[in-house]
C-alpha cells in the first residue's frame, strides 16, 4: 500500500476537471498520486498522455458515475492498491443544451441521475476510504445556490439545518416526477434539471459536512464551488474564464490546511470568496 496522498477528480479527461487534475499535480509534485478519471479510456489515456509531455504524472483510471459496478470497481482498486484516500474531487457532470430536443422530463431524469445520485453514489462508495484530513470538492453552479430556487416553501426544505439525506432524495425524486408531468414549477422549482441537480448537489454537501462532523476519522471537510462561467464544452464554449481559471477553487478546496475552521460545509465563488449559501445575494458572475 502507498504512503502517498491520494487524490481522485471524477469527470477529468477534459474542462474543468482535466484543468484541476494539471493544477494538482503541480501543486504536490510526485509526493502524491493524483488520478484522472473518465468514463471513456481512450479519452482518459489521452488525456493523460497530453499531461505527461509537460512532465506531470496523473494516473488514469477508468470510472463512470453513473454505473454503480463502475464505481465499486474504482472504490475496490482504491483500497486494495492504497489502502485510503486523501482527496475527492466531484467534478462529472452532465448538462442539455438549450436546444436539445428530448422532453424535459427525461432530460430531469438523466441530469439528476448523474449529477446528483451518480455523485452521491461516488461519495457512499468512497467516504469509507477517507483518511483523517481528507478533503472533499463538491463542484456546483451559480445556479445551484439557494437564491435560484423560486419556490419558499421549497427553499425552506431544502435549507433546513435538520434535512436528512434520504429528505433530499426524495425531494430530487419528486422534481423528476413531477417534471415527466410538467408539473415541477408547482413544487416549487425553476425550469432548468441542470440547476436542480446542482442545488441537489449543494443541498447534499451541507448534510455530508453534518454527518462528518460526528465522523471519529479527524477532520474530514466537504465544500462546494461555482468554478465561474468557463469556456467548456457544457458552456458550448461561450463562457469567458479559461478552464485554469475554473480549476481555482476546486484546486483550492483541495489542498486546505488541516483543522480549517472555515470553509467547512460552505458555498465559494469561483475566486475562493465564501458565500452563504441560504441567504445572500451571489457576488459579480464574473463574466
Amino acid at each position: 500500500m502507498s504512503a502517498s496522498r491520494i487524490f481522485v477528480v471524477t469527470g477529468s479527461n477534459k474542462g474543468i476537471g482535466l484543468a484541476t487534475v494539471k493544477a494538482l499535480c503541480e501543486a504536490v509534485g510526485s509526493e502524491s498520486i493524483v488520478y484522472l478519471t473518465a468514463r471513456s479510456v481512450e479519452r482518459g489515456t489521452k488525456a493523460v498522455e497530453d499531461l505527461a509531455k509537460s512532465g506531470l504524472k496523473p494516473r488514469f483510471h477508468p470510472l463512470d458515475v453513473d454505473d454503480a459496478s463502475s464505481i465499486e470497481t474504482f472504490a475496490t482498486f482504491l483500497k486494495k492498491e492504497h489502502g485510503g484516500l486523501d482527496v475527492l474531487v466531484n467534478n462529472a457532470a452532465i448538462a442539455y443544451k438549450g436546444n436539445a430536443t428530448e422532453p424535459f422530463g427525461v432530460q430531469a431524469e438523466h441530469t439528476i441521475r448523474v449529477n446528483y445520485f451518480g455523485l452521491q453514489a461516488v461519495c457512499k462508495a468512497l467516504f469509507p476510504l477517507l483518511r483523517p484530513h481528507s478533503r472533499v470538492v463538491n463542484v456546483s453552479s451559480c445556479v445551484g445556490h439557494l437564491t435560484k430556487v423560486p419556490g419558499e416553501e421549497l427553499r425552506k426544505k431544502l435549507s433546513d439545518p435538520t434535512l436528512t439525506e434520504d429528505e433530499l432524495d426524495g425531494i430530487m425524486h419528486d422534481f423528476v416526477k413531477a417534471a415527466a408531468e410538467n408539473k415541477h414549477g408547482e413544487l416549487g422549482w425553476q425550469n432548468s434539471a441542470y440547476g436542480a441537480s446542482k442545488v441537489g448537489v449543494s443541498a447534499l454537501t451541507r448534510i455530508q459536512q453534518r454527518m462528518l462532523d460526528q465522523d471519529p476519522r479527524d477532520d474530514i471537510v466537504v465544500n462546494h464551488c461555482h468554478p465561474g462561467y468557463v469556456d467548456t464544452d457544457m458552456t458550448s464554449h461561450r463562457g469567458v474564464l479559461t478552464v485554469e481559471q475554473g480549476a481555482v477553487c476546486p484546486t483550492y478546496l483541495a489542498l486546505l490546511p488541516p483543522n480549517v475552521s472555515s470553509p467547512r460545509g460552505e458555498y465559494l465563488w469561483y475566486d475562493k470568496q465564501v458565500v452563504d449559501w441560504v441567504d445572500a445575494s451571489l457576488p459579480p458572475p464574473g463574466y
